[in-house]
């Protein structure tokens, strides 16, 4: 509870939910055991997420990376998305998912990633060359304080400060 933003009650549900995953012979190992990604995505709220791919990597500490989780790593998780995480937390991860090729930066490639994530993979969704490079001249205008072309964390940062929703 210390090490996380969240309640006891809420450790002991994501515990519960966490075990469920597991197949029945193995849930009394659950603090030991390792959720495969494919069984992490049936969860509601991955399934549906468009960066569902990413959460599971930024998150998992699989040394195989295979973006299996612990459920330490499930808690990591869950206690950055709760309402308690303070908004620096929140904003360092959201760039760690939107950082697609993980540089530390969000240039060019990792934005185009980002708009087609939100926008849907279909053809009849996805946007035109061109749009998709007003979208991105429009994203850095607005984003990228020393005009590098890319976006950091402390411009990304500085964005998300301005974004109360968030």
């Amino acid at each position: 509870q210390e090490l996380t933003f969240l309640s006891k009650q809420e450790i002991l549900i994501a515990y519960k939910r966490f075990s469920e995953l597991l197949p029945k012979e193995e849930r009394e190992n659950a603090c030991t055991v390792r959720v495969p990604k494919s069984q992490m995505l049936t969860l509601p709220e991955l399934r549906a997420n468009p960066f569902q791919h990413r959460i599971c990597h930024v998150f998992s500490t699989s040394e195989n990376e295979d973006d299996s989780m612990s459920f330490e790593d499930f808690l990591d998780m869950l206690s950055v998305f709760s309402d308690s995480a303070p908004v620096d937390i929140k904003s360092h991860y959201a760039f760690r998912i939107f950082d697609f090729n993980e540089d530390g930066i969000l240039d060019r490639k990792d934005l185009e990633q980002l708009v087609n994530c939100l926008t849907g993979q279909g053809e009849e969704l996805r946007l035109s060359n061109a749009e998709m490079e007003q979208l991105i001249k429009n994203i850095l205008a607005e984003s990228d304080i020393d005009k590098d072309g890319t976006i950091n964390l402390s411009e990304f940062q500085h964005v998300i400060s301005r974004s109360p929703d968030f």
